[in-house]
């Protein structure tokens, strides 16, 4: 990213300053003291920000506070052409503190936060779909036991806002989950995007549990990876410029 960008970024007398909560998706370095973080905010749907003086101990900013799935309160001078709006002043809404006292919740956090960060890219509000992440944050993060399945259960409840919720199974019979199509059906579609019977009876529990029940369902590390993947899979077919999620190894590594 070229540091000549730093002269589009400068603010002008006719910039709206407006304020908004956002949720804290994925950070990466711009210069030694300045960081841009993308976020999914309540009002204006996916932003970027530059946020400049890191290193400035008065300026109280620091990127540990722009970590994934923090909520900050948010003040800024927006203006809609511009690809990265320029931060005035931040506070955090909500730190989820436990989750980043914990490894295996860290890096569900950082993996969700990746997926997030490449699936969600419209620039305009879906208050629902913001709320939904906001409360599963809160959820995730009072959970101290109980969560080795809250990232597959986030994916599918996050199916609902994007416009490819699955359908439930209603007739047992049908004991294959057709990908493309989102619903279960008798006997194999002829293409190749379709989980097996076993898989799918997992996937169907899931599509019929709750967060609070979502540790009901019993699995294996092995079994839990091949359903994430088969999950992975079903987001790429329904969203084709889905990029490759390079926190999953090592969140199947981590719950193997």
């Amino acid at each position: 990213m070229s540091k000549n960008n730093n002269l589009i970024l400068k603010n002008n007398p006719f910039d709206m300053i407006v304020k908004t909560k956002g949720i804290i998706l994925h950070q990466i370095k711009y210069t030694d003291s300045g960081i841009v973080v993308q976020t999914y905010t309540r009002e204006y749907g996916r932003l970027s920000f530059l946020v400049k003086g890191l290193r400035n101990k008065k300026s109280g900013k620091h990127a540990s506070l722009f970590q994934s799935l923090f909520i900050h309160d948010m003040v800024f001078y927006y203006k809609p052409s511009r690809s990265m709006q320029v931060l005035k002043e931040f506070s955090v809404s909500y730190s989820p503190s436990d989750i980043y006292m914990n490894i295996k919740k860290s890096c569900i956090a950082v993996f969700l936060g990746e997926v997030m960060n490449s699936i969600l890219r419209e620039e305009s509000p879906h208050p629902q779909l913001y709320d939904f992440i906001d409360s599963s944050i809160r959820y995730f993060d009072a959970c101290s036991t109980g969560y080795a399945n809250f990232h597959i259960a986030f994916l599918i409840g996050l199916t609902s806002y994007l416009g490819f919720e699955p359908g439930k199974r209603i007739d047992p019979e049908n004991c294959y989950f057709d990908m493309l199509n989102g619903t279960f059906v008798s006997i194999p579609p002829l293409h190749s995007d379709c989980a097996d019977p076993e898989i799918s009876d997992i996937l169907s529990a899931f599509f019929n549990t709750s967060y609070e029940l979502m540790d009901s369902i019993r699995l294996s590390g092995e079994l839990r990876n091949k359903v994430l993947d088969t999950i992975i899979r079903y987001y790429s077919v329904h969203l084709p410029g889905l990029k490759k999620i390079n926190s999953l190894d090592i969140m199947k590594e981590i719950f193997r």
